[in-house]
């Protein structure tokens, strides 16, 4: 594979959050609707991924508050950093989510931003229910398990 193939693989920005915050119900993969330069800065890795969510208007999903820098070489076709971009689903996942959102404490949150092996944006967005703080706790408990176990593991060698 060529240098400039490998590049497009590199591109994955992560919502660290969500996992931390949610349990994770289902997980779909949605093309963004872009303009100009925001695809060079997604490229160039400058997105990011905090403090965003989706919601459903009109039987379209949203995707709010997703960070994409200025595209620095850019002139006049500049765009808004923090707007709101179209997520790009079938019909029935739409209405699957719609219908799953209605429930409450469902929402749904991106999970991981990314370059396919075509050269497009795509979105792993997931349906989530939200944490309480007892499980977050529990969560941040086994995950320091799993840490010590494997450093212990690793540290004596037979």
């Amino acid at each position: 594979m060529s240098k400039n193939k490998d590049k497009k693989f590199r591109v994955n920005i992560k919502n660290s959050r969500a996992e931390h915050d949610y349990f994770i119900v289902d997980t779909y993969t949605a093309g963004i609707v872009l303009t100009g330069t925001e695809i060079k800065s997604i490229r160039a890795g400058k997105a990011g991924l905090a403090d965003t969510f989706c919601f459903i208007l009109d039987g379209e999903i949203w995707v709010k508050n997703m960070y994409v820098a200025e595209y620095a070489f850019g002139s006049w076709g500049r765009h808004e950093i923090r707007r709101d971009r179209k997520l790009l689903l079938n019909k029935k996942e739409i209405r699957n989510l719609q219908n799953e959102t209605k429930s409450p404490g469902f929402t749904i949150v991106p999970l991981r931003l990314f370059i396919d092996e075509n050269g497009r944006a795509k979105l792993d967005i997931a349906l989530c229910r939200g944490k309480k703080q007892y499980d977050k706790r529990e969560a941040l408990k086994e995950k320091n398990d799993r840490r010590e176990i494997e450093r212990i593991t690793k540290g004596h060698r037979y």
